[in-house]
């Protein structure tokens, strides 16, 4: 075969193998959005006339990628632009495959010096990896969203951030805690398992960092009153939000448990005189009458028994 007729099937092969794995991870996504249907549990952000809907899979992932944000002292407008590059890339999925090598929440490649493959694909590690990049970038919080995560990502579609400004904001000004009892998650019916608080407190710890519990909560030191429930206290940390505080930190935590619930088995939430349950979870937040006006001390989270 003349050399050029090589080079040309060799090109073709590598077209056809780079369309595979697109159409491979369309594919997937489709999947996932088509399983969600409208009887299957969703998760939604509602404030200022606005919603946002996701899955409960996704919910967990804007999460973590909150938590870790949110540990690190950074602003909201940083989670924004997180969970907007996380929205394009991903989905709000752990995606395990994708363009080339690129794997995780953010589609991050282990050849470009992201960490290896299981790294990248833990999303506390991914997140933590991005927000590394992010505040290397010069006023990346007055920068346009496209613009800051592009400087990142390098992605080849860089504008394609901007569709998911709008859900990225109400998600994060949610799941930071600014806007409290505003998400909230439909669960699927009960399985009829146990949950363990020993995994909530791990869970805490993994997405928080240690010092989201206390020594004895940490250890599972509870009374015998409430064997099954994790209290949080509602201690900010140190960030460059002018309007943090213990109500900001506990709606934050109480936002986590919830986005939790179905994979943890959480059964009730409460925080600052309100409370989420299982059983009524498409009611959202209500009015905890056994405890209104006790004040933001603590968040807490009790699991199936």
């Amino acid at each position: 075969m003349p050399p050029i007729f090589a080079v040309r099937r060799g090109r073709l092969l590598r077209a056809g193998t780079a369309c595979g794995v697109l159409l491979a991870l369309a594919g997937y996504l489709v999947a996932h959005y088509l399983t969600a249907g409208p009887g299957a549990p969703r998760c939604i952000v509602r404030a200022d006339g606005e919603s946002y809907s996701l899955a409960p899979e996704q919910a967990v992932n804007a999460a973590a990628i909150t938590a870790v944000g949110t540990s690190r002292g950074l602003p909201e407008r940083a989670v924004t632009i997180a969970l907007a590059t996380a929205m394009q890339e991903s989905g709000l999925r752990n995606i395990h495959h994708g363009d080339r090598d690129s794997q995780g929440l953010f589609q991050q490649r282990p050849t470009q010096g992201w960490g290896t493959a299981r790294q990248i694909t833990d999303p506390v590690y991914a997140a933590d990896a991005f927000y590394t990049h992010l505040v290397q970038v010069p006023g990346y919080s007055r920068l346009p969203l496209t613009v800051a995560a592009q400087r990142v990502q390098r992605s080849g579609f860089p504008q394609a951030y901007a569709k998911h400004e709008p859900g990225a904001s109400l998600l994060a000004a949610a799941l930071t805690g600014r806007t409290p009892a505003t998400f909230s998650c439909a669960t699927s019916p009960s399985d009829g398992k146990p949950g363990d608080p020993a995994a909530v407190r791990a869970k805490l710890r993994r997405d928080f960092g240690a010092s989201a519990l206390p020594a004895a909560e940490a250890a599972g030191r509870q009374g015998a009153a409430a064997p099954r429930t994790v209290t949080v206290p509602a201690r900010p940390v140190r960030t460059t939000a002018v309007d943090d505080g213990p109500r900001r930190r506990g709606w934050e935590l109480a936002s986590w448990a919830v986005a939790h619930a179905a994979e943890l088995r959480i059964t009730r939430v409460s925080f600052d005189g309100r409370v989420w349950t299982a059983d009524e979870s498409r009611a959202g937040w209500r009015h905890d009458t056994g405890r209104t006006g006790e004040g933001p001390a603590a968040v807490r989270i009790t699991t199936a028994q």
